[in-house]
């Protein structure tokens, strides 16, 4: 423990694994695919709903969960969610049709969307901005980065010795240990302040129109950007988003303050977790197709190889951790970002029909380090400056970037890797998938020199090491 540093205690534990859990959901059904549309009878067209709806509800009910804690109370919101996270888990592993396992994870995925903004905004009020919250968001960070990685693990694993509906059961017993843990390790909320309203009519319109642009990014690559189903989805989107602004400039209390969208460093945080999502986030896709289908691993084999990753990255969020005490966010997103880039340029170029995985490891190293660093920095600088009763709005706000920002960079670089088309022998698939990493590396490598730019256009750096304009992070608390 670093001097000046007091432990962040139990209630870490639990908003860490929370995140793990949300993380490792994310990704632990994609090996389990399948297994589970041959168990059900999906079709090769409907099967791709069992991610994608999870997908669509998270980002689609983010901004909503991140009020919902502001205004409801964040334990109470963090054990509401628990528990229909281990519910509709419950109701997953027993499912025995498409239809109820789609509307399953649909369902687990506005529980992501309540636990996740929960979370990050009660590490945001129980550990003081400096150090201490540094250091929790760095822990939380490691849990979630981390959990993407070793979803693909677990999930084999888990398929391989129970068959695909253990991937869903072994949410229950943790939901349920989260749910008690939460109401006996955080502080009670309180009353709720009745002078404060919910803004319904901006939840719905905020909501709807959320869902149905995510609902539109992630059919398109599929259906193509000229279908009705589309279009039409993009459309109805459109109007809603519009009518949204139109109700939050008329609301007394509206869902989105204006004076959030006034918070120069939250917009910033924003942009770069779509920048994240696009780039970073859609990188372990391509990876995992060229492991299965290129180098054909198997589940477990594929869940091993993302060991390494799942380690560096986690290693990645405490290096960022450090690097922004020692010199300042906007130096620490530069850097991760930097490196991220020179790391999946490096990936793609490793990516060959004869290659070794050792050959992979220099890539995944730059970019595990640069993606962990530049995770813990986002969050660090999403929730910097943020008022105590703004902290669950600012990290929907930011988690839906990221959600959005994940659906427009998967549907961009798959149709990126499809552009070349794919031959018998499988030499299109391959340049398609380095053709779609580079183009990552490039997108990364854009935003580090965004940074690099604002950060000389702020002006000279003074002797502390926050770059002007940032919150000041002090070294330590005596």
């Amino acid at each position: 423990m670093r001097h000046g540093l007091k432990p962040l205690g139990l209630p870490l534990l639990i908003l860490a694994s929370a995140q793990l859990v949300i993380s490792l959901d994310h990704n632990i059904v994609y090996v389990a695919l399948p297994a589970i549309g041959a168990g059900l009878g999906f079709s090769d067209h409907d099967l791709q709903w069992v991610v994608s709806g999870y997908v669509v509800a998270t980002a689609g009910f983010l901004l909503l969960g991140g009020r919902a804690a502001d205004l409801l109370g964040r334990r109470r919101t963090f054990v509401l969610a628990a528990l229909l996270y281990g519910g509709s888990s419950l109701v997953g592993g027993l499912a025995g049709t498409p239809g109820v396992l789609i509307a399953v994870r649909a369902v687990q995925g506005v529980g992501g969307s309540l636990l996740f903004p929960a979370t990050l905004s009660l590490i945001s009020t129980l550990y003081e901005e400096g150090p201490d919250r540094n250091r929790a968001l760095a822990v939380w960070g490691a849990a979630g980065a981390g959990g993407l990685c070793l979803g693909s693990l677990l999930g084999g694993v888990l398929v391989e010795a129970f068959g695909w509906p253990s991937v869903f059961f072994v949410n229950v017993p943790v939901a349920v240990v989260l749910a008690v843990a939460g109401r006996l390790l955080f502080p009670a909320d309180g009353p709720r302040d009745r002078s404060r309203t919910f803004d319904v009519a901006g939840a719905l319109t905020a909501t709807g129109g959320s869902t149905l642009l995510v609902f539109a990014l992630v059919r398109a690559p599929a259906e193509g950007w000229g279908t009705p189903t589309v279009l039409v989805s993009a459309a109805l989107s459109v109007g809603l988003l519009t009518l949204f602004a139109v109700v939050e400039r008329r609301s007394r209390d509206p869902l989105l303050p204006a004076r959030l969208l006034a918070h120069r460093g939250l917009l910033a945080a924003m942009g770069v977790t779509v920048l994240f999502g696009a780039t970073f986030g859609s990188v372990p896709y391509f990876l995992t197709l060229y492991l299965q289908t290129v180098r054909g691993y198997g589940a477990a084999a594929t869940g091993l190889a993302f060991l390494v990753p799942a380690v560096v990255v986690a290693a990645g969020t405490q290096a960022g951790e450090r690097a922004v005490s020692a010199f300042g966010v906007r130096r620490t997103l530069a850097g991760g970002m930097t490196l991220g880039a020179a790391g999946a340029a490096a990936l793609a170029l490793a990516f060959s029909s004869g290659g070794s995985y050792p050959a992979l490891l220099p890539g995944i190293v730059l970019l595990g380090l640069g993606q962990g660093a530049a995770w813990t920095g986002m969050w660090i600088a999403a929730s910097a400056g943020v008022a105590r009763g703004d902290q669950g709005v600012a990290s929907g706000m930011a988690s839906t970037t990221l959600q959005v920002g994940g659906a427009v960079g998967l549907a961009v670089l798959v149709a990126v890797a499809g552009a070349g088309g794919q031959d018998a022998t499988g030499a299109g698939l391959l340049d398609g998938l380095r053709t779609a990493v580079l183009t990552a590396a490039a997108g990364i490598g854009c935003g580090a020199l965004a940074l690099s730019v604002l950060h000389r256009t702020a002006g000279p750096a003074r002797s502390s090491p926050v770059e002007p304009g940032e919150p000041h992070v002090p070294h330590s608390r005596r």
